[in-house]
């Protein structure tokens, strides 16, 4: 009599946690989420998406940076200068047009007093001819792509993400509904095996198998509650928004009219692929960057300055104009060991490059293997389910009959569940694979 009150407590306390876990997500789920939504707010907000853009307005400050190759620079400076020194004591009377004839005086000229100069002087500096800066200048150019093609595939990359976080949350859902099912048929088992209890016709045995059916589904049933949650967290982090709030989704289905094109191939228009050609003609220019610097560089410069023996004093100007061709002709091998490892990192990114996009292949054959597979399965599970169901009723109607034992009850619910629980899996893993075949085929927009 007291293990009938204990058993009878079980299933109350059993049946509280339920109702508690299911409550808890009912209060939790605050907002519904498209998977359109999902993506939107991805795209808008997702962190990696930020830092890839923010990488990119580097490499556009670095071009514009590039282009002082061709702008002119100019300069101003203001000098103090005190001196007793022959040479330039006498060249700041000269620069302030002060000589007299007496500053030719050999004692003057020889022992000169302290000479105070105020030069004021606006310096300019104009590129003309700089080859190797030219090359520089592309290579930037080409960085910028780069960057752009990153962005774009950072993009592809995390729209698959977030379709597959939305999947894995749809699969949370199904798996709870599946429990939850399994739980109202654990539950009649339950009460039906007690009432056989009652009147002696069942063992004990019996009884405590049900009951144990009971608390696992429970536990299913809490740890799957946990899932959606959890599933939920990594849907807000992929979307940049704060964790804790339970989403609510589009049912889970099979959309065969949406599958990717299993035809299509690898194309080398893909944003990776791509940003890895432009890091290799980058790379191209920075070699003949290397090579112009053999050239010499034709550069045009000018100033304008004031001279006078008072501070802020501007009595007395002059002007320098003039071009300036020079040519590094000996480097000590500098630039020739630059241009060696310039070209091996060329031949690296060319290797990386076939290897990726045989990898790519390889991934794709894959995936269009594991979506027939997956396409096969889910047919495969609707009968199962079918099955399933029908040996489940038959065997309960003979278990009222007392034809069947308990256990061969237990088992076939069980197997009912885990052939529901088969199909949501199999659906999940043929959008996850659709998904990512989309992901593997995909170009630059």
């Amino acid at each position: 009599m007291i293990r009938e009150k204990y058993f009878k407590v079980l299933v109350k306390w059993s049946i509280l946690s339920i109702f508690t876990t299911t409550n808890s997500i009912a209060q939790d789920s605050l907002k519904t989420l498209t998977l359109e939504q999902a993506v939107t707010a991805t795209m808008n907000n997702n962190r990696d998406i930020q830092l890839s853009k923010l990488d990119q307005h580097i490499a556009e400050a670095d071009y514009a940076q590039a282009n002082s190759i061709f702008l002119p620079q100019l300069g101003f400076s203001y000098t103090a200068m005190t001196s007793n020194n022959p040479l330039n004591a006498f060249g700041y009377k000269l620069q302030q047009k002060s000589i007299t004839p007496s500053d030719f005086n050999p004692a003057l000229l020889n022992h000169p007093s302290a000479t105070s100069d105020f030069l004021t002087k606006l310096e300019l500096q104009q590129p003309l001819l700089n080859m190797d800066m030219i090359y520089q200048r592309k290579a930037a150019a080409k960085q910028l792509e780069i960057y752009n093609y990153k962005t774009e595939h950072t993009q592809s990359y995390l729209r698959f993400e977030v379709q597959k976080a939305y999947m894995q949350l749809q699969l949370s859902y199904e798996s709870f509904t599946v429990f939850e099912e399994a739980l109202g048929t654990a539950k009649a088992l339950f009460e039906f095996t007690e009432n056989y209890f009652k009147q002696g016709l069942v063992q004990k045995s019996d009884l405590l198998n049900a009951q144990l059916q009971v608390s696992t589904v429970e536990t299913q049933l809490s740890k799957a509650g946990s899932d959606i949650k959890n599933a939920s967290d990594n849907l807000s982090e992929l979307m940049g928004l704060p964790a804790g709030v339970v989403y609510k989704v589009e049912h889970f289905n099979f959309n065969p009219q949406f599958n990717a094109d299993t035809t299509a191939g690898i194309s080398e228009n893909r944003p990776d692929f791509l940003a890895i050609q432009k890091a290799i003609e980058s790379t191209d220019m920075l070699i003949r960057s290397n090579k112009m610097s053999y050239l010499p560089r034709l550069n045009a410069f000018a100033n304008y300055q004031w001279n006078d023996k008072r501070m802020w004093g501007f009595g007395n100007n002059a002007y320098l104009a003039g071009v300036q061709l020079s040519w590094d002709i000996f480097m000590g091998g500098r630039t020739k060991n630059s241009i060696k490892v310039k070209q091996l990192e060329k031949e690296k990114l060319a290797e990386t490059l076939v290897k990726n996009i045989e990898q790519s292949s390889i991934s794709l054959n894959k995936a269009n293997r594991q979506l027939a597979d997956a396409r096969t399965e889910i047919s495969q599970q609707h009968l199962a389910i079918d099955y399933a169901s029908e040996s489940l009723n038959i065997l309960q109607n003979r278990y009222k009959q007392g034809l069947v034992n308990t256990t061969e009850v237990l088992m076939a619910a069980t197997q009912l569940s885990q052939q529901k629980f088969s199909l949501a899996r199999a659906i999940f893993n043929y959008g996850v694979t659709n998904a990512y075949i989309q992901f593997l085929t995909s170009t630059k927009k």
